[in-house]
């Protein structure tokens, strides 16, 4: 009983010290609140002559969309919570639309004498046309076809990519349409590199799509696994018969695949790669999350690295900020006699939009050469 008590009351400490560490972060968001949300909603009410209460209708949810989306929805699931979680994230991805918009105007109507009203309904139209056009491209992937040739290879080598679904963000029938998809593309397998998966709780059932896919599929874990429940995640996808390359290597009709766990680690490639045995013999492929370690790839007789994570931005201006944290953020890269494949993402994470990039899934065309 006394062991119990102790445990309750070490619980409730770090409950504790857990929220003190947080509160100058919660502090920053909500003072973020103020230029990111209520000034477009008074700015742009204001110019449009909108009543107070009209204001006040469209300002609350607004303000506290994030707050519930983030923190009282977190962990929790369902169709409501989806829907609600699909708003919140609509609502963050005008924000680098509007905005910019906004400051545009703002400086036209003060230079100029522009008329308010006018500005607004401009700032409105664009706006619309932007998401209507981030949300086409969001939900119908192009296809992107990668030709390479290798001395390796007797026959040609054909399969698939995908990256960033995201499942959880997104809806199950969107992965059922991306397998199907796939499987009218006629390729020998598919290679998931990380952040499938992104919410808790996402069961075998909801995943059921995977089996329909004809040939094997191997998966690597990005960040977003690690986030949630990882191991579940895991044993869910093997049931579907997934590989899932954890650190670990298999070979198959003459390929040697290697899958690398996602690491906040620049230098996680060349460190893992050091306990493989690559086989020279055979083609290799790595499937690692995020675009680092092409380098370490051509040290150690690598043929092709597949990454993901950056989504090329998703909607600019975040590809600026993507840019400054990696070098390589989206397509085709040579090092020595490695490749590195950077997908922009199949899914997307937050905002079911895109602005300035594509979803796409990505066709590998490998041919013999002498």
């Amino acid at each position: 009983m006394e062991k119990l008590e102790k445990g309750s009351e070490s619980g409730k400490k770090d409950g504790s010290s857990r929220r003190r560490r947080m509160a100058p972060y919660m502090i920053v968001a909500l003072a973020l609140h103020v230029p990111v949300f209520v000034y477009p909603v008074l700015r742009i009410s204001s110019w449009l002559e909108f009543a107070w209460i009209t204001t006040m209708v469209i300002l609350v949810p607004v303000f506290f969309s994030q707050i519930i989306a983030r923190v009282v929805l977190r962990g929790k699931s369902g169709k409501r919570v989806f829907i609600l979680r699909t708003a919140a994230d609509f609502i963050l991805g005008l924000v680098p639309v509007v905005i910019p918009l906004l400051l545009f105007f703002e400086l036209f109507v003060w230079l100029f004498s522009f008329d308010t009203k006018l500005a607004a309904q401009c700032i409105v139209s664009i706006t619309a046309c932007i998401i209507v056009s981030g949300i086409y491209h969001a939900f119908n992937p192009r296809l992107v076809s990668v030709n390479l040739s290798s001395r390796k290879l007797e026959t040609p080598l054909r399969f698939a990519q995908i990256s960033d679904v995201h499942i959880g963000s997104r809806s199950t029938r969107f992965l059922s349409q991306l397998i199907t998809r796939i499987n009218s593309l006629d390729v020998d397998f598919l290679c998931i590199t990380g952040d499938f998966i992104d919410q808790p709780g996402i069961t075998a059932y909801q995943l059921r799509s995977l089996q329909n896919f004809k040939g094997p599929i191997y998966f690597t874990i990005g960040n977003h696994e690690r986030y949630e429940d990882l191991e579940d995640i895991i044993g869910r996808l093997e049931s579907l018969g997934v590989e899932v390359l954890r650190n670990r290597s298999v070979t198959a009709n003459g390929i040697q695949f290697i899958g690398i766990d996602d690491r906040d680690d620049i230098t996680q490639v060349a460190s893992q790669l050091k306990n493989f045995e690559v086989h020279d013999d055979h083609y290799v492929i790595l499937l690692y999350h995020r675009p680092n370690g092409l380098e370490a790839c051509d040290e150690n007789g690598v043929d092709l690295m597949l990454s993901g994570h950056t989504h090329g931005g998703q909607i600019v201006p975040f590809n600026f900020a993507v840019k400054k944290v990696f070098d390589r953020v989206s397509g085709l890269y040579h090092y020595g006699n490695a490749t590195l494949y950077v997908s922009e993402g199949t899914g997307t994470w937050g905002p079911t939009m895109r602005f300035g990039t594509r979803s796409e899934i990505t066709l590998f065309e490998v041919n013999p050469s002498t």
